[in-house]
């Protein structure tokens, strides 16, 4: 393989360079630990710090661990069944374009159909609200050892094959960012599996499983939880049903695979995004019908934005000249490509950031103003897309130059208009 195609040693560090390296994987599955443990306190309150510690049988048992392999290893199974299209992937360092099955949508309503089957026959769903904790550390364990082999496997890894962003020599920065760009099995990818299916769909069951255990406590569940669960089931088919278009993220296109995206994949996402519907369990709510209408509204709106502008988006990079956006102006690039500079991306540089977090406090809205808890989510996302945005920022600079410099003038706002 020519040299031209190795990928150069990774020169800029982020998320706190090696200090962050060091930290973050303590730091993580202690506060998913730290936020169940409080969502599961009689108030519910997240400043009861520190929080009472279970013992370890608590913590972890395994029939726990062998429960999240079971779960992994059946959304593995649908993955590889032949359902679906096959697509390529973006264009890597050495010319190449790699295949990805997506058939996550499918995944999706055959575990929905599982799931019910279940139900019919009896198996208390509510087992999952009942031992949370140890099916966290569960994850978070399977997730850490992932991680430990996704290294291991990136040492045996050609050059060509590495992460731009995580080849730095530093084995605790490598592991932690992820060495190696796209690990596989075959065709079997494993960042690509574990970016939708069983941290995402894995939501949407412990979703179901709040919702199931507080009909088993009040005979019937709550409006607040029925909207918590119909928003996130909304935004999680979407994201599924829309799957080619994680293809083109940084996840899958710049970031290596180790223990940041495997944790979040496997862990964070399922455990924490769930803590609305798991805080509505021992918390329940009362809305007026007035107010349920008005966050269905305001969800309504964040989901408007956030579709139309990466469907726009989509198309854009798809096809430039379809009609639908051949009329929107564009800026072109030394690299041979358009930057659109009117339609949704005219309004703010990163609309589909400002439909998510209207969409992230919608779903908080339903679990009331008395608890900061339920609130996490639209701090933490606030946090990391405006983290990402400042990444997405500094890529953009270095790939498109003075292009990127004209868009920033043309359209000043990065995520909230007249605001941010």
């Amino acid at each position: 393989m020519s040299e031209k195609y190795k990928t150069p040693r990774t020169t800029e560090l982020e998320f706190g360079g090696l200090l962050g390296a060091v930290c973050l994987p303590v730091i993580l599955p202690l506060t998913v630990l730290y936020l169940l443990l409080a969502v599961r306190t009689s108030d519910g309150g997240i400043l009861n710090f520190p929080p009472l510690l279970p013992s370890l049988p608590e913590l972890w048992f395994p029939t726990a661990f062998l429960f999240v392999v079971g779960w992994v290893a059946l959304q593995a199974l649908l993955y590889l069944l032949p359902l679906g299209k096959i697509t390529q992937g973006m264009v890597l360092r050495d010319g190449s374009r790699l295949s990805y099955p997506v058939n996550a949508f499918h995944a999706l309503l055959i575990t929905s159909g599982l799931i019910f089957c279940c139900v019919l026959a009896g198996l208390p769903l509510g087992y999952i609200y009942d031992h949370i904790i140890p099916l966290a550390v569960s994850a978070g364990l399977l997730a850490l050892c992932l991680s430990f082999f996704l290294y291991v496997k990136s040492l045996c890894a050609p050059q060509t094959a590495l992460a731009p962003g995580g080849n730095t020599g530093n084995h605790f920065y490598d592991f932690f960012i992820g060495h190696e760009l796209n690990p596989r099995f075959n065709n079997f990818d494993l960042k690509y599996f574990c970016e939708l299916r069983p941290g995402l769909i894995g939501w949407v069951v412990i979703n179901l499983a709040m919702l199931m255990k507080e009909t088993e406590l009040r005979g019937s569940p709550s409006l607040a939880m029925i909207l918590v669960n119909v928003f996130q089931l909304l935004y999680v088919v979407d994201a599924l049903w829309n799957e080619e278009a994680v293809l083109t993220t940084m996840d899958i296109v710049q970031d290596g695979f180790g223990f940041m995206l495997a944790f979040g994949d496997l862990t964070w996402v399922p455990f924490t995004y769930s803590l609305q519907a798991h805080f509505l369990v021992r918390n329940p709510q009362e809305l007026t019908i007035f107010s349920a209408f008005g966050i269905i509204s305001l969800n309504a709106l964040g989901y408007l934005i956030f579709r139309c502008a990466n469907s726009e988006k989509n198309l854009f990079r798809r096809d430039p000249t379809h009609p639908n956006i051949a009329g929107l102006e564009t800026i072109p690039t030394a690299t041979g490509k358009r930057l659109l500079v009117s339609g949704w991306w005219g309004f703010v540089r990163h609309p589909n950031y400002l439909g998510d977090l209207i969409m992230a406090l919608a779903w908080s809205l339903p679990c009331g103003f008395s608890h900061v808890l339920p609130y996490f989510y639209v701090i933490y996302f606030a946090v990391l897309l405006v983290h990402r945005e400042a990444r997405d920022e500094h890529q953009c600079l270095k790939k498109y130059g003075l292009a990127w410099q004209q868009y920033c003038q043309r359209v000043p706002y990065r995520i909230i208009p007249y605001l941010y």
